[in-house]
């Protein structure tokens, strides 16, 4: 035999399972096993098979993913314990599982592994993902497709069990049964990241308020990330959190796994109490398939693993004859499904890999999801005073008017934050929600941007509306990744077969007075105007934002989008346009209207020249453009009104009516939005002269030091001249 960790891995470790149930076999007595331990048996091998086929088929070029489940197998147990239904959120070595689920489901052994099979290949026919990514994920098993290696999955797995009594709690429909228990399985290295912590730290912390959260953590403990190893003891420490029971047992031995994984599962199920069950496991065939563990690891140690084989144990615990038959029948169903499936179809075309990202609705289907309440129900919300009736509004009162409205038809919405429960927010936006709407629909959560988007993202996939606020932009950037990695590629890495709907609303942009500093006025958007399929709204009149908010509300509620409402704070309570008192800067409101998606607003006729802003930046050049009348000249000024997807078919029309576009960046020049708008028009070979004012490639101080950094209105009126000629 080969000995440990020299050059065909797979190989070597095939052969070793193959001789030791031979050896099992030789040794056994005859005897009827126990049925249930042939299914899990089934399911590991078929698991572990696939594993060492995935490291064929790189040989021979034709399979394109190797980071495996070979000594993780003991995961199928917790399968076992769970039901086919209960949502599951799994780590990418949790194929024992995945096999087991799909035969606990009463599916053939062999549709699991065809299905396996299919990602690796990245096929078309693909349940999880449509050929985008070998990932763990079926719909209808309830597995939800995760790409994470660094436990980013684990707060979306907190709002998934948090929903299952929310939803009973308002009385809406969601995806799971009532009495389901959410399983997340990750790796003891991830157990070190910071996503995990946070989402560990809200699970116990939401437990311990007595909020139902039934959750299992399943952390599959193989004692080294790549080839970084744990140390000893780390995980049984730094798992123990406030509120969360905690349960060990080794993969290597069946019944202790068994028996450990039923009374996680049972726990959660009868107590509705979150539970960390850490699986001890090996890993086998190193990392992945490049990775040479013995490069890194004694031989000695590799050899000390096959000892903890759970394949084998679980093998030694059946004790009856026919086990290695039953290894080469499984080997060859394998080998022959994976000719069969070798000239599968891939994606072909860009449009076919991007068709999942963000598909559009008609117009009446997202009216029709968000119209209005009764007037009975209206007058209940708001009182007798409508906000319609009045003289105008400011911004932060037509965003709030806007929730209100939305809250009072979609029983299924739910608004979430940082201090925006009693509070009404740091701003304000929303006073008075939490008094009208209770607790359990407009809430605060705990300090930390990461679970607040995590558990957003739980809600959504579950059938609620989170509309989540990250009280300012520059506090977005520690969690940018549930937007980046989770949110906006769920639909992607799913085929379009779970979708995440969701508003998140971010408190940002610069210019407030007498208060400040970078961390209250980051202009940094660039981290999320190149996220696919995410929508970047920025409504700067009051009278756009209702609407604009109501299109990407219903465009979650209709097609599962995901959008950021970035609202400008120093705009929030701005009532002036021109001069003190004039009352420019409110709007009137209409609970009906709504705004598409990617739909710039043009103020003014002038043909002189085009100004292309958003945000502040609106207000700035209205004020210039009327100095500008004062002499003579004729500006418009187009509200780009969403950062993603750019306008640039009405950009193009504006700019084709002066033939000059100054284009108002109030972010920074590099990476600021008006590189987009000006590569948009040379694209567009746009033949008029071109020129971009931006605030300066820099962090912004307090106080008036502020406004040597940031772009500002004298700034606007020179580049303005300087194309007009004089």
């Amino acid at each position: 035999m080969t000995s440990p960790g020299t050059a065909s891995q797979h190989d070597d470790l095939d052969r070793h399972v193959r001789d030791t149930l031979r050896e099992l076999d030789a040794a056994a007595s005859v005897g009827e096993a126990d049925p249930g331990l042939l299914t899990l048996f089934d399911a590991m091998v078929g698991s572990r098979l696939l594993d060492i086929h995935a490291r064929h088929m790189r040989d021979h070029g034709r399979g394109f993913y190797t980071i495996g489940s070979a000594g993780h197998e003991s995961n199928a147990y917790v399968a076992e314990a769970l039901r086919p239904s209960d949502p599951a959120l799994l780590h990418y070595r949790s194929g024992g599982f995945f096999v087991a689920r799909s035969m606990q489901a009463g599916r053939a052994l062999d549709d699991a592994l065809r299905a396996v099979l299919l990602s690796m290949l990245a096929s078309t026919a693909d349940p999880a993902s449509g050929g985008r990514h070998k990932v763990f994920g079926d719909a209808s098993l309830a597995v939800l497709p995760q790409t994470s290696t660094i436990a980013s999955h684990l707060p979306r797995a907190l709002g998934v069990a948090l929903s299952l009594s929310r939803a009973k709690r308002l009385g809406v429909a969601a995806r799971w049964a009532k009495d389901s228990v959410v399983v997340c399985s990750f790796g003891d290295a991830s157990l070190n990241h910071s996503t995990a912590a946070g989402a560990l730290n809200a699970a116990g912390y939401t437990s311990s308020q007595g909020l139902p959260l039934p959750l299992v953590f399943v952390c599959e403990d193989n004692g080294i990330g790549i080839s970084v190893p744990t140390l000893g003891g780390w995980v049984a420490a730094a798992a123990r959190r406030p509120g969360i029971g905690y349960v060990a047992a080794d993969g290597a031995d069946p019944d202790a796994a068994r028996a450990a994984a039923a009374e996680v599962v049972d726990t959660a199920r009868r107590t509705r109490t979150p539970m960390l069950l850490h699986l001890r496991t090996v890993r086998f065939l190193g990392h992945a398939g490049s990775d040479v563990e013995a490069a890194y690891r004694p031989a000695a140690a590799i050899a000390a693993d096959r000892a903890r084989d759970p394949l084998l144990a679980l093998a030694r615990r059946i004790g009856t004859p026919g086990l290695a038959a039953r290894y080469d029948d499984i080997a060859e169903r394998v080998g022959a499904l994976a000719h069969e499936l070798a000239s599968t179809p891939t994606l072909q075309t860009a449009a076919a890999v991007m068709a999942p990202l963000a598909p559009r609705a008609s117009g009446s289907m997202v009216d029709a999801a968000l119209a209005p309440a009764t007037a009975e129900r209206r007058t209940e919300v708001f009182g007798t005073r409508l906000p319609e009736d009045g003289e105008g509004l400011t911004l932060a009162q037509s965003i709030n008017a806007g929730l209100t409205d939305a809250l009072a038809s979609r029983s299924e919405m739910l608004v979430f934050g940082e201090d925006v429960g009693r509070k009404g927010g740091v701003y304000g936006v929303t006073r008075g929600l939490a008094q009208r709407f209770g607790a359990a629909r407009v809430f605060d959560s705990l300090l930390d941007e990461q679970s607040i988007l995590g558990l957003g993202l739980g809600l959504g996939v579950s059938g609620l509306l989170p509309v989540p606020e990250i009280q300012y932009l520059a506090y977005l950037h520690n969690a940018e990744d549930q937007l980046r990695g989770e949110a906006a590629s769920l639909r992607f890495f799913s085929g379009g077969t779970f979708t995440n709907p969701m508003v998140v609303r971010i408190a940002g942009l610069a210019y407030q007075k007498g208060f400040g500093g970078h961390f209250h006025n980051d202009n940094a958007v660039g981290v999320l105007r190149d996220i696919p399929g995410l929508v970047v709204a920025v409504p700067s009149r009051p009278e756009d934002a209702a609407p604009m908010l109501r299109a990407c509300l219903g465009a979650a509620a209709v097609q599962g989008q995901v959008s950021v409402f970035l609202e400008p704070i120093a705009l929030y309570h701005e009532k002036d346009l021109h001069e003190p008192g004039d009352r420019g800067w409110l709007g009137a409101y209409s609970p009906t209207t709504r705004i598409p998606i990617g739909s710039a607003r043009v103020h003014g006729t002038g043909s002189d020249l085009t100004i292309v802003t958003f945000g502040n930046g609106v207000r700035m050049s209205l004020r210039v453009a009327k100095r500008l009348a004062d002499h003579g000249f004729g500006v418009r000024v187009l509200d780009l009104r969403w950062l993603a997807p750019l306008p640039m078919e009405d950009i193009l029309l504006a700019a084709a009516a002066t033939r000059r576009v100054l284009v108002v960046d109030e972010t920074r020049h590099s990476g600021g939005v008006g590189e987009g708008v000006l590569a948009g028009l040379v694209e567009a070979r746009y033949p008029g002269r071109m020129a971009r004012v931006a605030s300066k490639d820099s962090f912004i101080p307090l106080g008036d030091a502020a406004n040597l950094v940031l772009l500002g209105e004298d700034e606007i009126e020179s580049a303005a001249h300087a194309l007009l000629g004089r």
